[in-house]
């Protein structure tokens, strides 16, 4: 039976993932603190009273600076402290929720990613906002089976994480996510996944919508990409209740 094999958030969009082994969904949410922050690659007209999705491209993100890669970062929940790390070493840290804090990781993006900057990175969040690339809150879900037939195709090893999903499922078949249309899933012993509608089509993508839940208690929006060289299968889960999230829990 397909299970939850890993579940990852990602504090500050474009840094380390964080695995987690369990994490709770409340109403319109998305697991704690994912994508709570970002760095902004000089001005992006963000506003911290009046937030709003904005293109990645406003941010410091791996597409676009891949050095961030060499970076090892971690957020702590109970301090809003962001740890990062360089080879090993400490190389900054600071209080995200204090200008002191945000001013210190500032410095290190200023100096670390100067040949990327289009002006001063500056650390921005806003209450209750997720710098998703989606404007609804969302929790994404990644079929396993999938990448490790695209690794056959490319030759080559793939991590799952570089797709930044939340919910890595393993016991699907490849590309079953395809054919989720007209059928009903089951994630732990009661919550009901089925299809809805097609909500539309755009160049190069494909978007569904799916009723997730209890009777109406969640929505699933599903938007699954296909690129012209390859496919990333991408699940994004909208969550109107709450409910628990564990690795290992069948699906």
């Amino acid at each position: 039976m397909p299970t939850i094999a890993a579940l990852y958030r990602y504090p500050v969009k474009g840094l380390s993932p964080e695995p987690l082994t369990r994490a709770a969904l409340a109403a319109g949410g998305t697991i704690p603190f994912d994508r709570a922050y970002a760095i902004e690659n000089g001005p992006s007209g963000f506003d911290r009273l009046a937030p709003r999705t904005l293109p990645k491209i406003n941010f410091l993100m791996l597409m676009r600076n891949e050095g961030l890669a060499g970076l090892d970062t971690r957020f702590d929940d109970a301090s809003s402290t962001l740890t990062i790390r360089r080879a090993g070493a400490i190389v900054a840290e600071g209080n995200l929720a204090t200008p002191a804090g945000r001013r210190a990781i500032e410095t290190f993006f200023d100096a670390f990613s100067a040949d990327d900057l289009r002006g001063p990175a500056t650390v921005l969040a806003a209450s209750g906002f997720s710098f998703s690339d989606s404007p609804r809150k969302v929790v994404s879900l990644i079929n396993l089976a999938t990448l490790r037939t695209m690794e056959k195709d490319f030759g080559d090893a793939i991590d799952p994480v570089r797709f930044r999903g939340n919910i890595l499922v393993e016991g699907l078949a490849p590309w079953q996510e395809f054919d989720w249309v007209g059928h009903t899933l089951t994630i732990g012993s009661a919550a009901v996944v089925r299809w809805i509608s097609r909500r539309g089509r755009a160049p190069g993508k494909v978007i569904f919508q799916v009723l997730y839940g209890i009777g109406s208690s969640y929505v699933l929006m599903a938007a699954l990409r296909r690129l012209p060289d390859r496919v990333a299968p991408i699940v994004a889960l909208l969550a109107i209740a709450t409910m628990e999230l564990l690795v290992g829990l069948a699906t």
